[in-house]
């Protein structure tokens, strides 16, 4: 088998869409002997900031040194990512592999009704734990795919839990109000497991609070048992920031990612090192932390993909994060003209993002479709075209005509869906190739 026919097969899976349950999950790593239980995680749920705190987080613990897995979603350059060891995709190798085996147990969870078609999420999440498990990681950090109390990532027993924010997205799927999806994201929190919350709204955190109470949990709160405290942007490209808790009071912490809120995210993974740590008997240093927030790197999440031009690629993919990425126009950019190209999945809510971007003064909106399935149809959100905001037929030529009107200190900022921003990520990589 090539890895082209491998991913083609895990690729096929998606006709089963997503259906939220355990069931199916539970009986395929049960025919792999359950790998899940054998390996040492960290969950991590939230509407928004997961990947980047998954980011922080690990690399901390690598340079503690510890061997990490992560297990991430959506991917921005290869699919390999999204199940990882120390940074680093698994290999065509592998996950040739690992298709092989698992082909002959899905064909034979097909036969039964009971267990009849696996989605593709299900079949990855269990990938990762049977990887995870052969390679002896020290610990595995899992992310959430979609809610938490029923999603395919909740099969495990955790050290330690996170939740990052709290949105309305997935509302088809996760309920209308904060605190519905408060619940669902709550579902990962286990019996006398600590869970670390990020920056979430007190009617979310209230839910959260009951259900950690409930499970006996402690809880490690932002801004309440853990302290961050933005500073001001590094002149260098990305935020400087302080933190403390209990055993750590750290001034002028440097990452390199843009946005305030990724000295939150940032701050949140610093909590569950501390708590990690202590639980291990590991002797985490004030030097370790620094260098692990050096390294951190999570693309298209405000990335700078050219200095001049200046061009930043964001993956502000609901209200939630569109809400964040406005924010920093106006802290980070608000004396410069920003051209926006923008794109999204027709199951946001894109009324309400394009609104957010257009009431900012300094953006001029361009508004495109991709090359995806559920991506949005300039047609039918035709009556968004109106002074200030331009339609774009083909994304690649539109970016080529808003260079060309760009002035020296100008800015392109191209947002919206991770599956769009990664399309144009790939094409800007082989552009400067």
């Amino acid at each position: 088998m090539t890895i082209e026919e491998a991913l083609d097969w895990i690729h096929g899976r998606l006709k089963f869409g997503s259906r939220p349950g355990l069931i199916r999950i539970e009986s395929l790593l049960e025919r792999v002997g359950n790998p899940e239980n054998k390996i040492q995680t960290i969950h991590i749920a939230g509407t928004n900031g997961k990947g980047s705190t998954v980011t922080f987080l690990r690399a901390i613990l690598t340079e503690l040194g510890l061997k990490v897995g992560t297990f991430t979603s959506p991917y921005i350059e290869m699919f390999n990512e999204r199940i990882s060891i120390d940074g680093k995709g698994i290999s065509d190798k592998d996950l040739v592999a690992y298709t092989e085996k698992y082909q002959k147990i899905v064909a034979e969870m097909d036969a039964d009704d009971a267990v009849y078609g696996i989605t593709e999420f299900e079949l990855i999440t269990a990938m990762a734990f049977d990887y995870f498990e052969q390679e002896k990681v020290d610990v595995a950090i899992i992310e959430v795919g979609l809610g938490g109390l029923l999603d395919s990532t909740n099969v495990i027993s955790p050290v330690l839990t996170g939740i990052t924010t709290i949105g309305l997205d997935h509302q088809d799927i996760l309920g209308d109000t904060i605190e519905e999806i408060a619940a669902q994201k709550a579902g990962i929190i286990k019996v006398g497991v600590p869970v670390v919350t990020g920056n979430i709204v007190p009617e979310a955190l209230a839910v959260i609070e009951d259900t950690a109470k409930e499970k006996n949990s402690s809880l490690f709160r932002f801004q309440k048992e853990y302290e961050v405290k933005y500073v001001h942007p590094d002149e260098n490209w990305g935020e400087i920031f302080s933190f403390k808790n209990k055993d750590f009071s750290l001034e002028n912490i440097k990452i390199s990612m843009i946005g305030r809120h990724q000295t939150e995210n940032a701050g949140m993974a610093m909590e569950l090192a501390s708590l990690f740590a202590k639980q291990e008997k590991l002797v985490l240093t004030k030097e370790i932390i620094e260098q692990g927030m050096k390294k951190a790197f999570w693309p298209a999440r405000m990335e700078r993909i050219s200095k001049k031009p200046l061009i930043i690629l964001d993956g502000a993919h609901n209200g939630h994060a569109m809400s964040r990425l406005v924010e920093n126009i106006k802290s980070e950019f608000g004396n410069r003209q920003l051209q926006v190209l923008f794109s999204a999945l027709k199951t946001k809510d894109i009324d309400n993002m394009v609104e957010m971007l257009t009431e900012v003064k300094n953006v001029h909106l361009n508004i495109t479709s991709f090359d995806y399935p559920k991506a949005l149809d300039l047609s039918e959100i035709s009556y968004l075209e109106h002074d200030g905001v331009e339609f774009v037929s083909i994304w690649q030529f539109g970016i080529g005509d808003i260079l060309e009107k760009m002035k020296g200190d100008d800015v392109l900022l191209i947002t919206g869906s991770l599956y769009f921003v990664s399309q144009v990520r790939e094409f800007f990589i082989e552009m400067n190739k």
